[in-house]
């Protein structure tokens, strides 16, 4: 286990004891990462930062609901904000919203302050993009739908016209590929997670 995991599994532990300055460090720590994310899912500054309010409450109120078993911090935190920035995008519908983006056309998070952690991050984000870029058409473009665009799996279908059989089949099959391409890479805490 890394220096940063046990870092940030003390800090966690402080918050179920209810230390605000832990709190305070985590935020510091992982604001920037987590407001990138939601601001690519959400599309909107003002929105993303609400959503990065809700998630650090969450995080007072239950973090004792992390469960190291299941992965690190930064893990757990990543999930948490893409659920609430995905609900954050799904609330809005059926309001219009402007043409769908694409992977290519979502801008790049900002980074950690330090500069080694910057650059594994970019370094990471580059191979997930190469790797999502490598997919086929109909694989890339149902998870772009699925994890870009917080679409369910019915409303994929619906929208692309495809069987939602076909749908399930894509995504499976897409994420089984990037899983395949990045496995080299998972075992390393350079890239943050």
């Amino acid at each position: 286990m890394s220096a940063v995991s046990e870092a940030d599994r003390a800090l966690i532990a402080r918050i179920e004891r209810r230390d605000a300055d832990a709190l305070a460090e985590l935020y510091d720590r992982y604001s920037a990462r987590l407001m990138g994310l939601a601001q690519r899912i959400v599309g909107d500054t003002g929105e993303a930062e609400e959503v990065l309010q809700e998630l650090f409450l969450w995080v007072w109120r239950s973090a004792s609901s992390f469960d190291a078993a299941r992965g690190s911090v930064i893990a757990w935190l990543l999930v948490a904000t893409r659920s609430r920035s995905i609900d954050r995008v799904r609330a809005r519908r059926p309001a219009a919203r402007a043409g769908l983006r694409k992977v290519e056309t979502i801008p790049d998070a900002p980074g950690p302050q330090d500069v080694e952690a910057d650059s594994a991050d970019k370094q990471w984000e580059r191979l997930c993009r190469s790797a999502i870029s490598e997919l086929p058409e109909d694989q890339r473009r149902t998870l772009e739908l699925a994890y870009f665009e917080g679409l369910t799996h019915q409303e994929i279908s619906e929208q692309t016209g495809t069987p939602l059989g076909t749908v399930k089949t894509r995504v499976r099959l897409g994420l089984m590929k990037l899983r395949d391409r990045v496995r080299p890479y998972l075992g390393r805490e350079s890239h943050g997670a």
